[in-house]
């Protein structure tokens, strides 16, 4: 028995975010969250895309979004690459979801606290050792709580856990060891089958119930984390050897250009000249929200519509 990543994109929304994930998402945002306790007694799995609604911003690409049964959302993103901004754009990503909650003529009262979830296979703060961290607004000084703080952004940082399966005790542990240890096993370990939620997801993540189009998808994910990270290094290094940030960040910039435009040809098909320097034109963020978004493309068209809509 083999099971897929849910560090990778696909299969972190396919245990996730799926019709049959609710409960498993429930046990999931508890643990995260609240300690395991049942504070999340029912939630909606809705659609993660946020439309760039305000003329002028970008458009959003989340992994899982919930409603849970008190109105709160929790958006949740799963993050294997260390890229440029992250953190800006989590902080994007929540500030976008709360200010989207409201139509024109809504009254503020309305608006509901957004919860920013984010899984990343790198360390966000080096010099701290817990592996989960909470942010919300708080007064510098003397650190009481802002009556209205309704954005929290939440980082689970998965090279900071390092516990064996002996030693998983809580459902937090249990969860988190799933997260980054599941396509390592070749089984469900007991301690882990006891929790039926998690049972479930092990279920799911089992590749043998994946048709070839979802596997062959998951691979694509896959290669492109590898080549991403690749570039990542390579670009680091260039930047290191040059002395210079801007040698990093046209380092970076290089492997992503020639990796997006390889992935490309293996999803649309050959790539024109002149596409081919409308994609070396884009910036960093631009690069970033491409290759997020290039996995819905089925053909050329598809690609010329997001530069026309997308780029710079």
């Amino acid at each position: 028995m083999s099971f897929i990543n849910p560090k990778i994109d696909f299969a972190f929304k396919k245990i996730f975010g799926s019709n049959e994930s609710r409960e498993i998402l429930i046990s999931f945002l508890n643990a995260m969250l609240y300690a395991g306790e049942p504070v999340i007694e029912d939630l909606e799995i809705i659609a993660p895309y946020l439309s760039a609604q305000i003329f002028g911003s970008k458009d959003t690409y989340l992994d899982v979004k919930a409603k849970i049964n008190d109105g709160r959302i929790v958006i949740i993103e799963m993050q294997v690459l260390n890229v440029p901004a992250f953190g800006k754009r989590v902080l994007y990503n929540a500030a976008k979801t709360y200010a989207l909650q409201l139509n024109r003529g809504d009254r503020y009262y309305r608006l509901r606290q957004v919860i920013a979830l984010n899984i990343t296979d790198f360390e966000m703060f080096p010099n701290q050792s817990e592996v989960i961290s909470r942010f919300a607004f708080k007064e510098t000084q003397r650190l009481f709580n802002y009556p209205d703080s309704e954005i929290e952004l939440v980082f689970i940082e998965l090279p900071k856990f390092n516990k064996e399966l002996s030693e998983l005790i809580t459902l937090t542990d249990k969860w988190i060891y799933f997260i980054k240890n599941t396509s390592n096993l070749e089984s469900v370990p007991e301690t882990m089958g006891t929790v039926p939620e998690i049972e479930r997801a092990f279920q799911i993540a089992n590749d043998a119930n994946l048709n070839q189009k979802e596997l062959d998808e998951l691979q694509q994910q896959e290669f492109w984390i590898q080549d991403q990270q690749g570039a990542i290094d390579l670009g680091i290094q260039q930047g290191i050897q040059q002395g210079i940030e801007q040698g990093r960040q046209q380092g970076i910039k290089q492997g992503k250009v020639g990796l997006i435009v390889r992935q490309l040809i293996r999803l649309v098909g050959e790539i024109s000249p002149d596409i081919q320097m409308r994609i070396d034109e884009l910036n960093l963020d631009e690069l970033e929200n491409l290759g997020e978004a290039m996995f819905d493309f089925t053909s050329i068209s598809d690609l010329l519509t997001w530069l026309q809509e997308h780029s710079v």
